[in-house]
């Protein structure tokens, strides 16, 4: 029997990760198919940022409250999932609790700790369900569909797995001197509110709930893991890389494209340097125009809608949604990817940048503010996909708002947004020197 249970956990743990080795193999291509970019100077500051944002949730606490709750799932994700390397073991191995031996009395400690974090996570996942669902929070309750379905789901999961900790904990705790595979390992703090709940139970019923407890929760979080790569909570990994391979230049700060860059010096008599390689689009109009950091945001976004709460333009009734952004950007290049692996044209479907996905409109309302940038505690960019796509409208389609183009041709004729010769720049000077006199 006992070797029937290990070759059952083998086979588990080979199916999970089969299938998360292949999503992420998937999420990895699709990142890759974005447009080379150098990101790796300044090494010392990148990490700074990553202990800083990514592991110490520095731009979470702009929101106190939110914060805390958020602090004690994050801690507790880590902290109790150590004890999986020890499920991983017996699992394997046919032991049971392999680590009460060999730490004694400080497995106990350890065990309280975890129980303590697995209440801190209950709780803070209900306060957040009731934020979502209760609390007239706009953007969490605007959110709708799978979006909502999926931020419920993964909270409602969590919950249960705690349980299922607590509820094995329990029995485990009644079979101790019952019965010879449960070893002594002193009393769990928490989890002892719940025995009653257990206590006349024979000793092959209380087997039986704490076995199935012990089960339903590896097998929760080997399932939860294959879930995430196809969730919102996909940041809980992403978050560092894409801390670490964030701007480190200042927000405000464009980036300007090398060929226009190019072009525009040798028009101007000035050393141009080597030429770039000939583009095959200016601006984006696809997830594939985008860079491989672009589109790493997009599979980073938590949805969370901080960066559309700040958003100026969002809060004067435009359309206009970084989180949309973010969230487009994903659905389209999954699309690529789905097309790619069955063999179809890569750009099959509506580009990114159509009323399928991100319209004009959408783009033409953003006030290139940075708030959006500001506001993620992850260090996504939605900016720099929306100038992107300003960019190919501008250049390639000349599709601008009118008002625009005619800027754009002043600029052009007059090197001023405005329509009068350079000559005159200057006479509201002369002007105002004559009244002085």
């Amino acid at each position: 029997m006992e070797y029937i249970s290990q070759i059952a956990f083998l086979l588990v743990l080979a199916v999970a990760a089969y299938f998360l080795a292949q999503r992420i193999g998937s999420i990895k291509k699709n990142i890759n198919l974005g447009k080379e970019v150098d990101r790796s100077d300044n090494s010392g500051q990148r990490w700074k940022n990553t202990f800083l944002i990514a592991f110490g949730q520095q731009k979470m606490f702009k929101k106190f409250i939110p914060a805390i709750l958020h602090l004690m799932i994050y801690v507790g994700f880590l902290v109790i999932n150590l004890e999986v390397l020890e499920f991983i073991i017996d699992g394997v191995a046919g032991t049971h609790r392999i680590f009460a031996p060999i730490l004694g009395d400080a497995y106990t400690v350890a065990i309280n700790v975890f129980e303590f974090l697995a209440v801190a996570v209950l709780v803070s996942c209900v306060a957040f369900l009731l934020r979502r669902n209760v609390l007239n929070v706009k953007r969490l309750r605007s959110l709708s569909g799978w979006p909502k379905l999926d931020g419920n789901l993964i909270l409602v999961i969590e919950i249960i797995l705690m349980f299922a900790i607590l509820t094995m904990n329990a029995t485990d705790m009644l079979l101790q001197g019952k019965d010879e595979h449960y070893v002594q390992t002193g009393s769990f703090f928490f989890s002892s509110f719940l025995t009653p709940l257990f206590e006349g139970m024979s000793v092959d019923a209380l087997v039986f709930t704490e076995r199935f407890a012990w089960w339903f929760h590896i097998i929760g979080i080997l399932a939860f893991a294959v879930y995430v790569t196809y969730s919102k909570h996909l940041h809980i990994f992403l978050a560092f890389p894409n801390t670490y391979f964030a701007r480190l230049t200042p927000n405000g700060k464009m980036n300007n494209m090398d060929e226009v860059t190019t072009e525009v010096k040798s028009m101007l008599g000035m050393d141009a340097g080597t030429p770039p390689a000939e583009v095959a689009r200016l601006g984006a109009k696809d997830a594939t125009d985008l860079t491989w950091v672009n589109l790493m945001n997009a599979y980073s976004c938590t949805e969370c809608g901080r960066c559309t709460a700040e958003c100026p333009a969002n809060l004067t009734g435009k359309k206009l949604s970084p989180r949309k952004i973010m969230m487009d950007t994903r659905d389209r290049i999954d699309e690529i990817g789905k097309n790619i692996k069955a063999g179809k044209e890569a750009e099959s479907g509506s580009p990114l940048f159509s009323d399928d996905y991100i319209s004009a409109e959408e783009l033409n309302a953003c006030t290139s503010c940075n708030a959006c940038v500001e506001a993620c505690p992850v260090s996504i960019n939605p900016l720099d996909i929306i100038l992107q796509g300003r960019r190919y409208m501008a250049m390639e389609e000349s599709s601008s708002p009118q008002s625009w183009n005619s800027m754009f041709q002043n600029v052009e004729t007059s090197f001023a947004p405005w329509k009068f010769p350079p000559t005159d720049r200057f006479k509201w000077a002369d002007k105002l020197k004559g009244e002085e006199k």
